[in-house]
């Protein structure tokens, strides 16, 4: 029994030993797992870390060469552009100096503009990009907005001047006369030579004074504006109307425009126009003697004057559609007849001439008293006075009317009208499209 005791006792022992064994075995195995593991991760964090710094360093190096390459660039840059604004300041500064009048200090601008930029005035060109329509609108309708609170409060007159030399100071900022309102690779009218255009208005004006076609190419733009507001088209417009008696000066009038458009003149783009009636006694018929007719005869008399002193006139009893063509060229003939005219305050005094025939051209036998009436001189003496009522001088109202005859042996007569009452109403003016619709001369 004891043995048996001992023998059990020895085994549990054994086993004892065996699982003491056995548990420091798995304990041991978990360390080494558990470093095995950390070294592992060191190893992966270090590898990941050395290819992290081997991508940015190329990049870094990448990154600071562009920079020095920007930097570079960003410098000459910076210096061209200081260059160009220098130059053009410079050439600002000249074409203000030239626009005032100053042609000598222009120069000196232009010369150190040019000698810093060779190119400048193309640069410039280049720089300038015309606005966008919606742009221009919008500019045109704040424009007309001012105009509209200002025109409540101000004269007309007043109104005018501002809106010129507000104008005037925009047009002084800009480069060119005008810009397009889509961008062409062809020359724009706008980067002509101021110059050019007004001798080209000088033929739209032409020696037919047509200043009314003046007027609608001021509304295109701003820079046409200014150019048909050149004194010097409006002096020589001046001149060739009153001649002696226009002055070297303006005198009341603020300009030479003003004094074309308020002072009294007569109108040449047209022809002024009367219709007269009177009542004619007719003859009696053969079957009823006491029947005795009376007829009203209608005519119309036309004149048309031109800037050299020159007058037409024409009476008919056709309707003007069908009279006008009559009036359009100078060398007139029969029925027309032609004189001069002048002007004298509101006052405009005819002299024409009647034009008689030779009696050779005559077939029939006339006896003596028909030959001295057809050579004798018929002279019409014509004084109207020039009213405005709608537009500006717009009616002839007469003032005297005679008619002097002279015979071959030299004797004169000469017979006055009366003219009360409505035997001569006054003549009113109505444009002609065709008589200006061609220049032969410029305004000289």
């Amino acid at each position: 029994m004891e043995d048996d005791i001992g023998n059990v006792k020895k085994s549990d022992t054994l086993q004892d030993n065996t699982e003491n064994v056995s548990s420091s075995k798995t304990n041991r195995q978990e360390e080494d797992l558990y470093n095995f593991r950390e070294q592992w991760q060191k190893e992966l964090r270090s590898i990941q870390k050395s290819n992290i710094t081997e991508e940015i360093s190329p990049v870094n190096s990448t990154i600071s060469d562009k920079t020095v390459n920007q930097v570079k660039i960003v410098n000459e840059t910076s210096n061209e552009d200081y260059i160009n604004e220098k130059a053009t300041k410079l050439f600002m500064k000249g074409t203000e100096m030239e626009n005032s009048g100053k042609l000598y200090e222009a120069i000196q601008f232009y010369r150190q503009a040019v000698q810093i930029v060779p190119d400048i005035e193309f640069i410039m060109n280049k720089k300038v990009k015309p606005k966008m329509a919606q742009e221009v609108l919008r500019e045109e309708v704040k424009e007309n907005i001012e105009v509209g609170t200002t025109s409540s409060d101000e004269d007309e007159d007043n109104q005018d001047e501002e809106l010129f030399h507000r104008i005037q100071r925009k047009a002084s900022k800009k480069c060119t006369l005008c810009l397009p309102k889509q961008q062409k690779n062809s020359l724009h009218i706008g980067q002509m030579p101021v110059e050019i255009i007004l001798y080209i208005l000088k033929w739209v004006v032409s020696d037919q004074l047509d200043l009314r076609s003046l007027e609608m190419f001021s509304n295109v733009c701003r820079g046409f504006y200014l150019c048909a507001r050149d004194p010097e088209i409006w002096r020589t417009a001046c001149i060739r109307t009153w001649g002696v008696n226009c002055g070297t000066s303006t005198g009341s009038y603020k300009s030479w425009r003003d004094m074309f458009i308020e002072r009294p003149r007569v109108n040449f783009n047209g022809c002024y126009i009367s219709k007269n009636t009177y009542i004619r006694n007719g003859e009696n018929s053969f079957q009823d003697q006491f029947y005795r007719p009376w007829y009203l005869v209608a005519y119309y008399r036309y004149l048309r004057f031109y800037p050299d002193g020159t007058v037409l006139m024409l009476t008919s009893a056709e309707e003007p559609l069908q009279s006008i063509n009559l009036l359009k060229l100078k060398n007139v003939r029969y029925p027309v007849l032609s004189g001069y005219y002048r002007l004298k305050d509101d006052k405009v005094i005819l002299v024409i001439q009647r034009q008689t025939k030779n009696s050779n051209q005559e077939t029939f036998r006339r006896t003596k008293k028909q030959e001295t009436i057809k050579k004798s001189e018929q002279i019409y003496n014509m004084e109207f006075q020039i009213r405005s009522k709608r537009k500006k001088h717009e009616q002839l109202h007469w003032s005297h009317y005679s008619i002097v005859t002279k015979s071959k042996k030299g004797d004169e007569t000469t017979c006055n009208f009366d003219l009360w009452g409505n035997r001569f109403p006054p003549l009113v003016f109505s444009r002609v499209k065709s008589y200006a619709e061609s220049s032969e001369n410029p305004l000289i």
